[in-house]
């Protein structure tokens, strides 16, 4: 008898083969991945683009197995289960992050169902595809390490940026005073998302405009960082995304420091920030849609650090 030639499913996917600039970014034909036990298959219609994409490229964050598909943010729907799911099933419009083996410049991603939750239907897929690590990293900074309350003071860094523009919402939702900075064309934008005041860092020093706040949000690091604790009052916290607080300076200033790692296995916030978008107490603003081909190009914008919200790859 002869042989019977197999083939096996491939699909299009962003890869990096080595570290470096946007030219490292590759469009392949790479095997369609099978999803594991807890873990979903899913057919990709949109996906998020963040600043932890061009530093994991350029390998800021550690030396990843390679080569790897790029991205995190997805929305989609539901191509297969992994054993023992029953949380989800077949054809189902989902959202979320997908799994540290996959990624989500994708044709198809492979996500652990705690990552994951249900698309609403009053949300399109680049709504959603917006939310997952801009949103969770937003709502955990404020709320899970600030504590942020109603009445209270707080002062967000580069207020137009992805999580920036999320966390101002988050703020007004709760009731907190808002204080913003940014420059130049993002001034107007950081305004119409509802902050109190906002500040010009390039004609104002922040810290002399902003005392006694309970809460920064930290987004820059380094000098901005260090000013910070200038604005902050006793019992004050700073929480950063991008680098551990000094400790030294905390204690200086009787307050506290807060490096987050943002925690993508809460589908529990990921559904309530979905349900605020849906009954328009939060917006989703969208910077730019490009094509998966155009996914370097998508980067570059990111890595320029003067977009209004999100950046998106149509898949």
């Amino acid at each position: 008898m002869s042989a019977i030639a197999t083939t096996t499913a491939t699909i299009k996917a962003v890869r990096i083969h080595s570290f470096g600039g946007p030219e490292v970014l590759r469009l392949e034909e790479v095997p369609r991945p099978e999803p594991n036990a807890d873990e979903l298959l899913v057919q990709v219609h949109a996906a998020g683009v963040n600043p932890v994409d061009w530093k994991i490229r350029e390998g800021h964050l550690g030396k990843i197995p390679l080569p790897s598909i790029m991205g995190s943010d997805f929305t989609g729907v539901v191509e297969a289960l992994g054993p023992g799911v029953t949380e989800f099933r077949v054809g189902e419009p989902v959202f979320g992050t997908a799994s540290d083996e996959s990624g989500s410049y994708a044709e198809f991603a492979l996500a652990p169902v705690t990552h994951v939750t249900e698309k609403p239907p009053e949300l399109d897929h680049f709504q959603a595809a917006a939310l997952p690590v801009a949103g969770l990293t937003a709502w955990q900074t404020l709320f899970d390490a600030g504590g942020l309350r109603g009445g209270q003071k707080v002062l967000i860094h580069a207020a137009a940026g992805g999580v920036g523009s999320f966390a101002v919402q988050f703020a007004r939702w709760k009731g907190a005073y808002i204080i913003g900075t940014g420059s130049g064309r993002h001034l107007d934008f950081i305004r119409q998302l509802g902050v109190d005041e906002v500040v010009d860092y390039r004609t104002r020093r922040f810290e002399e405009v902003v005392r006694d706040a309970d809460l920064v949000l930290d987004t820059i690091g380094g000098e901005t960082q260090q000013r910070s604790w200038n604005a902050l009052k006793r019992g004050g916290v700073l929480v950063s995304i991008v680098q551990p607080p000094s400790e030294a300076l905390a204690a200086a200033r009787g307050a506290r420091g807060v490096f987050l790692r943002c925690d993508l296995a809460r589908r529990d916030q990921l559904a309530q920030i979905a349900d605020l978008v849906v009954r328009g107490q939060v917006k989703v603003f969208i910077e730019a849609v490009l094509p998966l081909s155009e996914a370097r190009k998508a980067q570059e914008l990111s890595q320029s650090g003067h977009t209004q919200g999100k950046i998106l790859l149509r898949i």
